[in-house]
């Protein structure tokens, strides 16, 4: 129900180390499916995809969820999104 995108100058190993930590402690996720370029979590708050694609030099990360934008989940997305730097050495956002 909800989507979401960002840009980043993180490498894909990057980004699904990032997505995979977030997601298994604060989200309280499983991974479910995956592939090499999107991934499947799953858990009693809901269901998240997970898209990467790397364009030159910044990765394209898209994720949905089944829930509306007030779950609990979706507050995990959010958090993930400011942990993934605009640029090389950008530092993390809360």
């Amino acid at each position: 129900m909800a989507d979401y995108e960002r840009l980043t100058a993180l490498s894909m190993r990057d980004v699904w180390t990032r997505v995979d930590e977030i997601f298994t402690t604060r989200g309280e996720l499983a991974l479910t499916k995956e592939d090499s370029h999107s991934r499947t979590y799953s858990g009693a708050e809901g269901t998240v995809h997970v898209d990467v694609h790397r364009h030159g030099p910044t990765a394209s990360v898209v994720i949905r969820t089944d829930r509306l934008r007030t779950s609990k989940v979706d507050s995990v997305v959010r958090y993930l999104m400011n942990q993934l730097p605009y640029q090389p050495g950008d530092p993390p956002r809360e």
